[in-house]
């Protein structure tokens, strides 16, 4: 037995619906697409997430020298205990912000480093007044063997460089992030090297105090320096080749920051019982953890490399 499949015919103008019902889906997923376009894009993830390490790093550094620095000064004001907390914060906030893929920024990174750059600015305050205190006043010996008047000011920069990672994560920012009303990636470059020449300044008085009794003390003074430039330079200009040439400069600082650690470990043994006096020589010795300031900053000016380049399409 045959059997005959019936087939309903269309409505009358029903032919001339099918076009615009078909659109509707369309529409539906354009719409979508642009607010999935809104979203930071996955190199815009990456310089935020290495924005989130070089805050690691700076915060990491401060932990580890105030650390030592205040237990050495025996906490004798409270607020010593401020950047020990502070500084733990961040570390933990910066090494969340680093895993993190979403480009999502997170308030609750984004308070944590309002707060770093809080204590890192009343920090710097409080260790100029100690320098100013001292017998004699800004005098070359006082900041000598004073407290470091630049050693906050990398807290200070830990807290505006995460709030910066948090700002590049955000997804109404679209491909090329926007700080203060200017191109995201030359802000953070003029940062980074402002910051890298700051550290240059403070390393160059402490190495001076030494007398630049090893050769390799001339290093650290002299190649970040060039990186600084390089860095501004293609703030000033992006172009391709201007980025190439700072990137390479910045990379070798973030290898000086590493490798001064190891200095530093050598300078602690050179003292009377060497390691086996640990714990009195880590205190009177090279500080250890104060070297890898130089590599936060050099990531952080990659990061901003970063973002030039996505800035400018190429």
């Amino acid at each position: 037995m045959a059997i005959r499949v019936l087939r309903r015919k269309p409505a009358a103008g029903a032919e001339n619906a099918t076009p615009s019902l078909r659109a509707v889906p369309s529409l539906a997923v354009s719409r979508v697409s642009g607010r999935e376009g809104d979203r930071a894009g996955p190199e815009q993830v990456e310089a935020a997430r290495q924005l989130n390490g070089a805050a690691a790093v700076l915060a990491l550094a401060v932990l580890g020298d105030s650390g030592l620095e205040h237990y050495r000064g025996m906490f004798n004001n409270r607020l010593m205990y401020l950047p020990l907390l502070t500084s733990s914060l961040t570390v933990s906030a910066s090494l969340h912000g680093f895993g993190d893929r979403n480009p999502h920024p997170t308030p609750t990174r984004d308070a944590v480093y309002a707060l770093a750059a809080l204590t890192g600015t009343i920090g710097s305050g409080m260790h100029v007044y100690n320098v100013r205190k001292r017998e004699g006043g800004f005098s070359w010996n006082n900041f000598f063997y004073g407290a470091p008047v630049g050693a906050p000011m990398a807290l200070l920069l830990a807290g505006v460089l995460g709030m910066a990672a948090e700002r590049v994560r955000d997804r109404g920012r679209g491909r090329a992030p926007v700080l203060f009303g200017l191109p995201g990636g030359r802000v953070i470059g003029g940062i980074a090297a402002g910051g890298l020449l700051g550290t240059v300044a403070e390393v160059a008085l402490l190495h001076f105090r030494g007398a630049f009794h090893d050769p390799a003390m001339y290093v650290p003074v002299s190649v970040p320096p060039v990186a600084a430039a390089l860095l501004a330079d293609a703030t000033r200009d992006p172009s391709p080749g201007r980025r190439r040439l700072a990137r390479l400069w910045l990379r070798i600082t973030a290898a000086i920051g590493v490798i001064g650690m190891g200095f530093h470990a050598f300078g602690v043994h050179r003292n009377m019982g060497g390691w086996r006096n640990w714990s009195q020589n880590v205190l009177n010795g090279p500080p250890l953890p104060a070297p890898p300031s130089f590599t936060g900053l050099a990531i952080a000016g990659l990061a901003a490399l970063r973002l030039m380049k996505l800035a400018e399409g190429r």
